[in-house]
């Protein structure tokens, strides 16, 4: 019964002229291509306003200044979601060296994790131990550990072609590796940044303490990767080399922020909602242009583009700018839980939270059904390059809307280089290359305008 309607869909597919179409796709990326504002509109929130931590003062200007845009656009409505946030500041900059003997040292470079305790006010310095991973712990055990730093110099795994799967298979280390040597009785950790790139940036990144008593929590920082070279083979020589490192991070009270939202009314069907988004929070590091200000304005460019290209969708279009997604997603709970409080029905829901690069297509969350259904729409992306459909995974900022119906979905960039900036000192705007960010865009508005007009599978039907 399930293959037969999904050909009977398809069939129905078959028989719109997909003259129209191709015609409306083209008109959105000639617009985005010739006539974009997402480029400007990141210009400013990354060399006007900079890095948007949570609670913030740039992240309270990046909520008034995103406003102010979508005001401007003529949308049927813009509005703020309150939602409270933890404000966790870095403070003075890190300092770090190794020591080879009495004197003799070697800066090296580091960034504290987010959401790490500070050292003493002296700093920390001790000897250390390095692993591979939080499953060396037990086998080292707490006598070869306790009173060290323990240096985890995990790499991201070269030979996997998806930098995003290389990623997420050493990232536990940075996340829940202070909570996992506090057990054994480390006075800190080191961790090798997440990047594939050797050079000397300091990737920083959420972390967490678990459980850990306050007064258990120690400091954990990121090094680059050069340093985690350098630190390793100086190991090698001299096991008994010194660590030190000061940081002197903060978490402070939560504080109340925004999530920026702005909606197309739907002409037929203005019940179900179609959303497109991105998070407006960054690391403090850069600027944020990569992660996620290119998703922000490239989810703001969407309802620009349809408004401009005379687009009227049958479905309500909102864009949400989520706040929070780097340390807590509480943006994204919030909005969730609002939704299901306010018997929201979300057919679609679309993220771009992997950087402003050449788009190779999108992810999809949903049932085999509507995957189907939207293959059927791939050539009309094959002339553009947007051709690779996969399922699995969409966006961190819109997981929390799954429930069995809806269809989630992630734009997917060429990934190769957004590793090499996530997170880091050089997650800044002469990175992002302006056609790149408006191919980005005009793909998003060309799935959107798909999903509005010929709708998603429901229990098995259409929803029209």
């Amino acid at each position: 019964m399930k293959k037969i309607t999904v050909l009977i869909l398809l069939l129905s597919f078959s028989a719109y002229s997909q003259t129209d179409d191709k015609e409306q796709i083209r008109e959105i990326y000639t617009a985005s291509l010739t006539n974009g504002m997402a480029y400007d509109w990141l210009n400013y929130l990354s060399n006007q306003i900079g890095g948007r931590l949570s609670g913030s003062v740039q992240a309270e200007q990046a909520v008034d200044y995103t406003k102010k845009q979508l005001d401007s656009l003529g949308l049927d409505r813009v509005w703020l979601q309150p939602v409270m946030v933890p404000k966790w500041v870095r403070g003075t900059p890190e300092f770090a060296y190794l020591e080879t003997a009495p004197g003799v040292t070697n800066n090296l470079p580091i960034s504290a994790l987010g959401g790490s305790v500070a050292t003493p006010l002296g700093g920390l310095k001790a000897n250390i131990v390095e692993v591979k991973g939080i499953d060396e712990l037990q086998q080292l055990g707490r006598d070869k550990i306790e009173g060290k730093i323990v240096f985890y110099n995990r790499p991201m795994d070269a030979a996997l072609i998806n930098t995003f799967q290389a990623y997420s298979g050493c990232v536990d280390q940075r996340y829940s590796g202070a909570e996992e040597a506090a057990k054994y009785g480390a006075v800190g950790i080191i961790v090798r940044s997440m990047t594939l790139r050797l050079d000397d940036y300091p990737h920083t990144g959420s972390m967490s303490y678990g459980d850990t008593a306050l007064d258990k929590r120690i400091p954990a920082a990121a090094i680059s990767t050069n340093g985690a070279e350098f630190l390793s083979t100086t190991l090698q020589l001299n096991p008994e080399i010194k660590f030190y490192f000061k940081q002197n991070c903060k978490q402070l009270d939560e504080v109340r922020s925004y999530n920026v939202l702005g909606e197309i009314r739907g002409t037929t069907y203005p019940d179900e909602v179609i959303v497109v988004g991105g998070h407006l929070d960054s690391w403090d590091l850069g600027d944020g242009s990569h992660d996620d200000g290119a998703g922000c304005v490239q989810s703001m460019e969407v309802l620009r583009l349809l408004k401009s290209t005379g687009y009227r969708p049958k479905r309500t279009i909102r864009v949400v700018l989520f706040m929070n997604e780097e340390n807590g997603l509480r943006g994204a709970t919030k909005y969730a839980e609002t939704v299901k409080y306010q018997g929201e029905n979300h057919v679609f829901a679309l993220e771009s939270d992997a950087g402003g690069f050449t788009p190779r297509g999108f992810s999809f969350d949903c049932s085999d059904a509507n995957f189907q259904r939207i293959l059927s729409w791939k050539p009309l992306f094959e002339p553009y390059q947007v051709h690779s459909f996969v399922k699995g995974g969409s966006g961190a900022d819109i997981g929390p809307l799954k429930n069995g119906n809806i269809v989630l979905s992630g734009l997917r960039p060429d990934s190769q280089r957004y590793f090499d900036h996530h997170h880091a000192e050089n997650d800044t705007f002469e990175h992002v290359n302006k056609r790149e960010l408006e191919l980005g865009a005009a793909a998003m508005t060309s799935l959107v305008y798909l999903i509005d007009k010929y709708g998603v599978l429901a229990q098995g039907r259409v929803t029209e």
